[in-house]
């Protein structure tokens, strides 16, 4: 029987190389793509943003750097310019740096109290059953609702000194006497009310952010830590952590930059007359501007506290871009 030679079919063509320069177009076809339309989109909102943040913060710089009392604001009197007297005042008034680091000081124990219980609270949620996490996040939902005026009026009648439950409670146990007790003659025991309204109200943005986050734990990579023998403590460290941890540096920042501009538990605790212990800084600047009328010296501590947060914003900004590029 004779063999039939088929036709080979012709080879498959080889696509040429793409050069450096079509390679460089094509990148900048990319970048290029859909022309002005982002930018004139974005427009209303950063009009809108220069509008509502932009001009009072630029007006709050430039009272800084002016003389400015009650006789210039209801007088004909112009504002005198007294250049940079007011920070001067500032940087070398004592009570400055008592008031720097106690709002430091807060910062740092309300920031950590509240993440750590709020990933505490987080981590539960995962445990219990579907049902229980949603009646959870409701109830977390209604404290975060809560405006800060109501709930600091409502720990302030807990404490109250005259019918507050937490003073008639503890002095149930025998042996303690509480009856008529001050909260707030003891800095020390009045600074535990107002950090304990601001960790009460933080939680529940943390423990439903990192919520969020631990459904995006991979279930196999934990049973994996436990097949090789990890405990939980060994599995939340080396598995759930390093995950979590992008989410974790958000949302203590968030809770730092939040913290750090106190100033609504103070005054409500204090009647809106807060003595010098409990002076942060956005109190302080509220009391000289508006009680004491010298609103120069009032702004220049508003813009030494923004430059202060500010630090705390470029962190914030830089993880948020370095998670975008990860991304």
């Amino acid at each position: 029987m004779s063999v039939v030679d088929f036709p080979s079919a012709p080879p498959a063509p080889v696509p040429p190389a793409a050069s450096p320069a079509g390679t460089a177009a094509a990148r900048k076809r990319r970048r290029t793509t859909g022309g002005k339309a982002p930018y004139v989109l974005v427009l209303p909102c950063l009009a809108l943003l220069a509008a509502l943040l932009g001009y009072p913060l630029v007006r709050m710089a430039v009272l800084s750097f002016q003389q400015l009392g009650l006789r210039q604001l209801f007088g004909d009197l112009p504002p005198e310019n007294v250049g940079f007297d007011n920070y001067a005042r500032i940087f070398t008034e004592p009570a400055f740096y008592q008031v720097v680091g106690r709002t430091v000081a807060f910062t740092v124990v309300s920031v950590g109290l509240t993440v750590l219980i709020g990933l505490g609270v987080a981590l539960l949620m995962r445990r219990v059953a579907p049902s229980v996490r949603i009646m959870m996040i409701v109830a977390m939902m209604f404290v975060w609702a809560m405006p800060q005026l109501v709930a600091t009026q409502t720990f302030r009648w807990l404490v109250d000194s005259d019918f507050g439950v937490l003073n008639w409670l503890i002095d149930r146990i025998p042996g303690v006497d509480f009856a008529n007790h001050s909260w707030f003659a003891d800095p020390v025991q009045g600074w535990i009310v107002i950090t304990s309204i601001v960790v009460w109200a933080g939680i529940p943005f943390i423990a439903i952010t990192l919520n969020a986050g631990l459904t995006q734990v991979p279930r196999e990579l934990l049973e994996a830590a436990v097949i090789d023998g990890a405990s939980s403590w060994q599995a939340l460290r080396r598995v759930t952590m390093p995950i979590l941890k992008p989410l974790m540096v958000i949302v203590t920042t968030l809770s730092v930059i939040w913290n750090f501009g106190l100033f609504t538990q103070v005054w409500v605790v204090r009647n809106g007359r807060p003595e010098e212990e409990y002076q942060v800084l956005a109190t302080w600047a509220y009391s000289l501007a508006f009680k004491n009328n010298d609103y120069g010296l009032g702004s220049a501590i508003a813009i030494v506290t923004v430059l202060l947060m500010l630090g705390a914003m470029v962190f914030y900004m830089r993880q948020m871009f370095r998670i975008g590029d990860v991304d």
